[in-house]
């Protein structure tokens, strides 16, 4: 379902939404917030204004000097008056937006005034709000006044006894013209809406773009430290763990069967082997050989089969850059965990797909629902690591159920 008033133009219920009503809404008040600008904007221009009729009317010495005087008083005034003027208007506009859409756009950054580019943007803004918006109201008022005007000219028709043929023609036109208005007022004030977000938008400062480098620098280094922690575990004690199982089992041969001696010994192979199978369990968590050398749907296919639950894979066989594998494998192993944790889920249906230039990974189980990601540090510690990535972490999980898992990465074209 979209979230802005453009789109939702081109939805199939547009008329039976509710976004005719907020297109009108945002119409409406972009009319009000036109009309406040040029109100205030009438101390300066008219200065400026006044020197230009002054020129036209006299070319003396004192004409000129008048005409001066007031264009920098006017200059002076739109100089000092404008970009506050506009800094308010985009603060509205930010307030407004939420009729045109979801989400609201963050404020702008805050800076020096004449300096900071947010204000410039904000002065485009109110050029954009002072003369294209009174355009695409006209037009709008234009269609409404003949919309409104329909059913006074139907009444006159009867009244002077016209045709039943031309009476239906224009009661027909008029209603027709109502879902034509509804089009055009939110096409015209989605598009407003999506110009303004354009120019509002805050810019990325360099020290957020340095925190988000350093943020996936972050997640690099911790990737090659498990990678390394990993080879420790497995080139080093698993294969002295490897040595000291064979070594006890050597050992049991020279004991005499049934005595202390060999059913200590007995019991240490025993719990060797199963420290073991838990040190290679460990191993495959920290970094899974079947995901490096066989790629993501092999090792997210391991994973179903080891799950005591009924999981159902649909996974692209392509292979991804090595960070989007990691962060997806994971996404998968994340949410099957806290599905036989939590969920008593009995079914749990695994989505990997490529839409465009992005990996889509999605975990939907039918259990209990009601997970919270603040309650644990699994989740978060994912959401970190999909955002390091340059993706994000969505969550679905009603009481009731079902519980949707979606991490959207990107992983080229």
């Amino acid at each position: 379902m979209t979230d802005t008033l453009l789109g939702a133009v081109t939805g199939r219920r547009f008329l039976v939404s509710a976004w005719p009503w907020r297109g009108f809404a945002y119409a409406a008040t972009t009319a009000v917030a036109c009309g406040l600008v040029w109100l205030v904007l009438a101390v300066p221009l008219t200065p400026v204004f006044s020197a230009v009729v002054v020129l036209r009317t006299g070319r003396s010495g004192g004409h000129l000097i008048v005409a001066a005087g007031l264009g920098l008083v006017g200059v002076g005034l739109l100089g000092l008056l404008g970009p506050r003027l506009a800094l308010s208007t985009a603060r509205a506009e930010r307030w407004r937006l939420r009729l045109a859409g979801a989400v609201p756009l963050p404020p702008g950054r805050r800076g020096d005034l004449y300096r900071d580019p947010a204000t410039w943007r904000a002065v485009a803004y109110m050029v954009l709000l002072g003369v294209v918006g009174p355009m695409w109201l006209g037009v709008l008022g234009a269609v409404g006044l003949i919309v409104v005007s329909t059913p006074i000219s139907v009444q006159y028709r009867m009244s002077v006894m016209d045709s039943v043929a031309g009476v239906l023609g224009r009661a027909g036109g008029g209603l027709l013209l109502i879902p034509v208005l509804l089009y055009l007022t939110a096409s015209f004030g989605g598009a407003h809406a999506a110009l303004a977000r354009l120019l509002l938008a805050p810019e990325r400062s360099d020290e957020l773009v340095e925190v988000a480098r350093s943020r996936r620098r972050l997640a690099h280094a911790f990737d090659a430290e498990r990678l390394r922690i990993e080879r420790d575990l497995h080139d080093i004690a698993q294969q002295r763990l490897v040595a000291l199982t064979m070594q006890i089992s050597m050992a049991r041969l020279d004991l005499p069967a049934g005595s202390p001696a060999a059913a200590a010994m007995a019991a240490a192979h025993e719990q060797a082997k199963t420290l073991m199978a838990e040190l290679r369990d460990l191993i495959r968590g920290i970094s899974p050989r079947t995901l490096r050398e066989l790629g993501l749907r092999a090792a997210v296919e391991e994973l179903a089969a080891a799950s005591c639950l009924e999981v159902r894979v649909d996974v692209d066989g392509s292979r991804f850059p090595d960070e989007v594998e990691s962060v997806a494998y994971a996404a998968v192993a994340e949410a099957l965990s806290n599905a036989v944790k939590h969920a008593a889920a009995g079914e749990v249906n695994v989505s990997v797909r490529r839409v465009g230039g992005r990996l889509l990974v999605e975990v939907r189980d039918g259990g209990a629902g009601g997970a919270d990601p603040r309650r644990g540090s699994g989740l978060t510690g994912l959401a970190d690591r999909a955002a390091a990535a340059g993706g994000r972490l969505l969550m679905s999980s009603p009481a009731g159920g079902p519980t949707v898992l979606r991490v959207e990465l990107p992983c080229g074209s």
